[in-house]
Parts: C-alpha cells; sequence; structure tokens
C-alpha cells in the first residue's frame, strides 16, 4: 500500500480552539433549534449549526466533523446541498435552506446514547508523532474511548465533551448525548452505486455523480498542495482496501521522516490513511481515511485524497472496480 498522502504532515491547518459553548447548549437546544438571521454568526458552538450538520450529514452532503462552528466545510457543504435542490447555491444558510433539509428528516438530531463494553473495551493505544515509532506498534487503534465515540458519531471531540459536562467516556452504562446520525436513511442498503466521482480541486470537495449525472453526496477533502499537486486528468478505481496497512517509500521525503528505507505501519483508524483506502489506476494516489478528520479540508494533504474515516466507509460502499474518478482543476 502506498500514498503521497499523509494527514499528520498537513502544512497548512486553518483551525482555532473552540471556544467555549453557551449553557444553552443540550439536547433540547439543538433538537428545537429554529433558523434565524443570526445563526452563525457568533463564536461560540451554536445549536442550530450543530443540528444544521447532522442534517446534511444524515443527506449526504457531509460537512465533514459535526462542531457547531460556521467554516468552510460546512458553507461548501450547504452549497452543494442548494445546488442539488435547485436554491440559491451561495454557501449561505438562510430560510430557504432551513427549510429544504428540515424535509429531509423528522428524527431528532441529537439522541441519549449509553456506553456500551465494546465501546470501552479497546485496546487504546498512545500514537506516537513520528511515523517511525508509528511502524513499531501493532495496531493503530484508537487513542481513548473519548475518541472512539467522537469518531463513531462524527463528532468533534470539543463538542461531545461540551455536551456531556463531568460525563465519564470511558465506562459502559453511562448515558450521553449524540449526534443522531445512525439512521435508517444512511443505512447501507439506501445508497445506490456511483456513476462517477469528481473531485474538484479549488473547492475542496468530492462529488458523487449518479447516472443522469446529478449529485447525491458530497464531502469535503483535503486535495494536495502546490508541492506535491493532485493529479489531473480521468481514472478510475481499482480496488477497496478496508482496514490498510501503509507502506513508506523514502522516495517521497516526508519532511520530519529521517529514514532512508521503506517501513510499514499495520492498520487501524489512526493509520496515516485511516480506515479505507480506494485505489485509483494511477501509481500511489489513492482516496483514504486519516488520524485527524479536524483538519479535512483545512489542511493540505501530499497528492491523495484525504476524506475523514466515516466519509470514505461511506464512498467505499459506493464505489467498485472501473468507477470513474476525474480530478476537476
Amino acid at each position: 500500500m502506498r500514498c503521497v498522502a499523509y494527514a499528520a504532515l498537513g502544512i497548512m491547518c486553518l483551525l482555532g480552539s473552540a471556544s467555549a459553548a453557551p449553557q444553552a447548549l443540550n439536547l433540547d437546544a439543538v433538537n428545537k433549534a429554529e433558523w434565524s438571521a443570526e445563526t452563525g454568526k457568533g463564536k461560540e458552538i451554536d445549536p442550530a449549526l450543530v443540528k444544521i450538520q447532522v442534517l446534511l450529514d444524515r443527506a449526504r452532503f457531509s460537512p465533514g466533523v459535526i462542531d457547531g462552528h460556521n467554516g468552510e466545510n460546512l458553507r461548501n457543504a450547504i452549497k452543494a446541498f442548494d445546488a442539488a435542490h435547485d436554491l440559491k447555491a451561495d454557501g449561505k444558510l438562510d430560510e430557504e435552506s432551513w427549510a429544504k433539509l428540515n424535509e429531509t428528516s423528522s428524527e431528532p438530531t441529537l439522541i441519549e446514547y449509553t456506553i456500551k463494553a465494546e465501546d470501552v473495551k479497546g485496546p487504546f493505544v498512545a500514537i506516537p508523532e513520528k511515523m517511525e515509532d508509528q511502524a513499531k506498534l501493532d495496531h493503530l487503534g484508537y487513542s481513548s474511548a473519548e475518541e472512539l465515540l467522537a469518531e463513531k458519531f462524527h463528532m468533534d471531540m470539543d463538542l461531545i465533551k461540551t455536551l456531556n459536562p463531568g460525563k465519564s467516556f470511558d465506562k459502559a452504562g453511562t448515558s450521553i448525548l449524540v449526534a443522531n446520525v445512525r439512521t435508517k436513511q444512511s443505512e447501507p442498503e439506501k445508497v445506490e452505486k456511483a456513476s462517477k466521482i469528481e473531485v474538484v480541486k479549488n473547492e475542496h470537495i468530492l462529488r458523487v455523480l449518479n447516472k443522469d449525472g446529478s449529485v447525491v453526496a458530497t464531502y469535503p477533502a483535503s486535495i494536495g498542495s502546490e508541492e506535491k499537486p493532485a493529479p489531473s486528468g480521468s481514472y478510475t478505481v481499482r480496488a477497496v482496501a478496508p482496514n490498510p496497512n501503509y507502506t513508506y517509500n523514502p522516495d517521497y521525503a516526508f519532511k520530519g521522516v529521517k529514514t532512508k528505507e521503506k517501513f510499514e505501519i499495520k492498520p487501524g483508524p489512526n493509520n496515516p490513511v485511516g480506515s479505507t483506502w480506494i485505489d485509483l489506476s494511477i501509481e500511489s494516489y489513492g482516496i483514504h481515511g486519516t488520524p485527524e478528520p479536524e483538519k479535512v479540508g483545512k489542511a493540505y494533504s501530499h497528492g491523495c485524497v484525504r476524506l475523514t474515516n466515516w466519509d470514505v466507509e461511506a464512498l467505499s460502499k459506493m464505489v467498485e472496480k472501473g468507477t470513474p474518478v476525474d480530478f476537476i482543476d
């Protein structure tokens, strides 16, 4: 397995630290949130934005990590959703977009979830920063139950902690609030096969098209850099590999990697290419996951197309050998 993308080595990150959320952030505040002209204009976690991010996630117009903030990934998701529904596609959340999104699902946005034994059994792993040290591990698993739960429900760890003050995430039987992203609407059998994938470089998104050319899903993506740009042109999917190994080639010459010999990093969600690898018909390039979902769409990759683990897993069910993949400049 080879790839010229490595999430932890992204060279530009636009993330800021999350601001403290208002005290009103709770089950009712999110589930009963309504749009207003002030939605998304504050610096705190916005209950209405949490709701809209969950609805977009369910509708397969992914906002990436659900964090309750008004960032580029959210604006791109709204723009793509509006375009697919013949609304004004300017990336702004307005009353029309809000109404149309609320029509897509009637299930609650937040739900109570009881932590299961399987969520906390581990083993959890302290992930070293250096790739050479990662290669010494038998498995690149989650670093904590908190990280596992945040990823399971597509949430930013700051948000899941803010929604559950004082709660312990490492004890089975604990009831916590989570984003309701695992609905009937999101079940694999509801997903149709993609006719084509489009990787839109300047918009930092990946689009899934059906037979009539309609966009049926979009995902935020980190796509190459000026130093190591993503390819241009048309290719196809060669294979899908869940739980891939990662092989580092010294020809990549990643900053911070000193070894001059190839080495392999074992599978796991914190593997450099995440939980899934979609191999493309261009040597050493693919679409894959990441150990740092909060950086997707906000940090450059080293050439490949990097999605969140949950988004690339969803995409992997929509593609097959031979699915066309177009890189659009």
